[in-house]
């Protein structure tokens, strides 16, 4: 039975309003679609007000309303994304379905989780899994980030726009191909929102139900330190968990809003390939679309404020992408300051200056990849005491708040905005929220990957973070070049960098550039982890021919620095012996 408080906001809605407030509101919503939206995320909204609140608590997420005339009256039912083929609509069926009710909530929980993305599901799958009363409380969309705006579907794309690239070098491996130049995008697109939604059911509120969690699809807000308020209906809590997520930073640059502008919340919903697109930011979300789009055929230019790409990355990393982006015929714009954005006539025109003096770029489309900020506006945190700042909700080391019984993991909270840095958090608050744990995020060994081609891998320490440590450290490298799989496959540019604190084999950091450093940088996760160094990496038998092989052959470059001279010449003497 839904609540009185429920039943009063649905009376106020456009679907109950007089006729001409119901007028007022259409027009409003439309002058909203036109000013700020093309293909975008839709939401729920049940009031001109609410609409101002979804617009207001979501910035940089452009949002755009379809309201569907049915035999009673017209009423906006649902969340939607875009386009509204059969995809998306398997997609939503999964992630936000329109049928779905909500349950009665059931007396106290153990544990009550904010947000179904990453964090949020792997703790509810957990802790439910272990015996806990789990409720999880969804907004938008089942799956989160990583489902829906991010790793998966860029990934998809991204793996398209490698078979086109292939294509193009095909010539240099002895094979011709016809016609290198044609990238069907609305096809490569369909197949991504395919992929997604054949994914999303490893997310949907269909399997967590049967998983025996409660979901409630709607917004949650803390009424107290121990309950909170979805919908109307509110639930009481032993232990909370936030996992609430980020979104696309604005980056407050005059004009933009008015243009228009992608985000990675908007960018996969488009079906017609910009002819000339635009991206704001050479980080990791940034540099792995721009390829993305060039490989795909769009004439890609990069804006970034600093002398470098991925310049958070070891230099000479980022420096072979960065080559191979202008090797590509990506338009590299560096130490640029953005100063106002016009839209006129389908066009969008960038104000910017850098070193070499004022300057304008006219594109089709705007794509901001720019960093993220937390959600913690719309959560009531007060209500709960829960403190948190512009970086997220303020968490200890073990990622309890200053609630004792309110815990946060993923994006919300954490520096590593990763989708396995928030798995990894959320069983870290499983252990320490129902079983009184004292596991802690710092124990964590973290690598990262940015899919760029070549991938950028990296875990533990860069040399400059030794050298503030005051740790003294020995670097070993080795090139592509020098290993024979790479050469055969023509992965020749990049290299297995390890940094061992001077005077042992313990492995402090490393950096992997070429075509599988995402999948290379674990066996030196694994290593660091187990406490194993490159001396013990050199015994491991890798085989021949793999990429893998320069890590064997990077612990092989540190046995040959054990061999000093006094071990040489001892050595030499014991062989000359040995031959009598």
């Amino acid at each position: 039975m839904k609540s009185e408080r429920f039943r009063a906001s649905r009376d106020k809605s456009p679907a109950n309003a007089p006729e001409e407030q119901l007028r007022l509101a259409r027009n409003e919503i439309n002058d909203a679609v036109s000013k700020f939206v093309f293909a975008g995320t839709i939401f729920f909204c049940g009031s001109p007000v609410q609409w101002r609140r979804w617009y207001s608590s979501e910035k940089g997420l452009f949002l755009r309303m379809r309201i569907e005339q049915n035999e009673r009256n017209v009423q906006m039912p649902g969340v939607y994304l875009t386009p509204d083929d059969d995809h998306n609509q398997e997609l939503m069926k999964n992630v936000h379905p329109r049928e779905w009710v909500n349950p009665e909530p059931t007396g106290r929980y153990n544990l009550v989780v904010i947000g179904a993305g990453t964090a949020g599901l792997v703790t509810a799958a957990g802790a439910a899994g272990l015996g806990a009363k789990v409720a999880l409380v969804e907004r938008l969309f089942m799956g989160g980030d990583c489902l829906n705006f991010g790793c998966v579907p860029s990934k998809g794309i991204i793996a398209s726009s490698r078979i086109s690239h292939a294509l193009a070098e095909a010539s240099s491996y002895g094979i011709e191909v016809s016609d290198t130049s044609n990238a069907d995008f609305p096809t490569v697109m369909e197949r991504m929102r395919a992929i997604r939604a054949r994914i999303s059911r490893n997310d949907s509120v269909w399997r967590f139900r049967d998983l025996g969690v409660d979901v409630f699809l709607g917004s949650a807000r803390f009424t107290g330190t121990d309950s909170l308020d979805v919908e109307g209906e509110t639930l009481r809590f032993s232990k909370a968990v936030i996992a609430a997520g980020a979104r696309p930073a604005d980056p407050g640059i005059p004009g933009l809003a008015e243009a228009g502008y992608l985000t990675n919340e908007t960018v996969f919903s488009l079906t017609a390939k910009p002819d000339r697109l635009a991206v704001i930011g050479g980080g990791p979300i940034g540099c792995e679309l721009s390829q993305a789009f060039a490989r795909l055929g769009c004439e890609v230019f990069v804006l970034h404020k600093n002398a470098h790409i991925l310049d958070r990355e070891d230099p000479d990393a980022a420096e072979i992408v960065q080559q191979q982006f202008l090797k590509e015929g990506i338009r590299l714009i560096l130490n640029a300051r953005l100063i106002r954005v016009e839209g006129e006539n389908g066009k969008k025109t960038i104000y910017f200056e850098t070193a070499d003096g004022p300057d304008s770029l006219s594109v089709d489309e705007i794509l901001v990849g720019a960093g993220r900020i937390p959600n913690v506006e719309d959560l009531n945190l007060s209500a709960a005491g829960v403190r948190y700042d512009k970086s997220g909700v303020i968490v200890d080391d073990r990622l309890t708040t200053s609630n004792p019984r309110i815990y946060a993991a993923g994006d919300v909270c954490m520096k590593y905005k990763f989708t396995h840095m928030a798995d990894a958090a959320a069983r870290i608050v499983i252990q320490n929220a129902l079983f009184a744990g004292f596991r802690k995020l710092s124990a964590l060994t973290v690598p990262w990957c940015t899919y760029t081609d070549p991938e950028i891998a990296h875990v533990g320490m860069y040399e400059r973070d030794a050298a503030e440590k005051g740790i003294p450290v020995e670097t070993f490298l080795r090139s592509f070049g020098d290993v024979d799989r790479a050469l055969l496959d023509g992965d020749h540019e990049g290299f297995v960098k390890v940094h061992v604190k001077k005077g042992s084999d313990k492995i402090l950091g490393a950096t992997i550039v070429g075509s599988r450093a995402g999948d290379m940088i674990s066996e030196i996760t694994t290593a660091m982890v187990a406490g194993v160094g490159l001396k013990t990496l050199s015994s491991v038998i890798h085989p021949y021919p793999t990429h893998a092989e320069a890590i064997k052959q990077v612990g092989d470059a540190y046995n040959r620095t054990r061999l000093t001279p006094l071990l040489k010449k001892l050595f030499t003497v014991w062989l000359r012996w040995s031959r009598r």
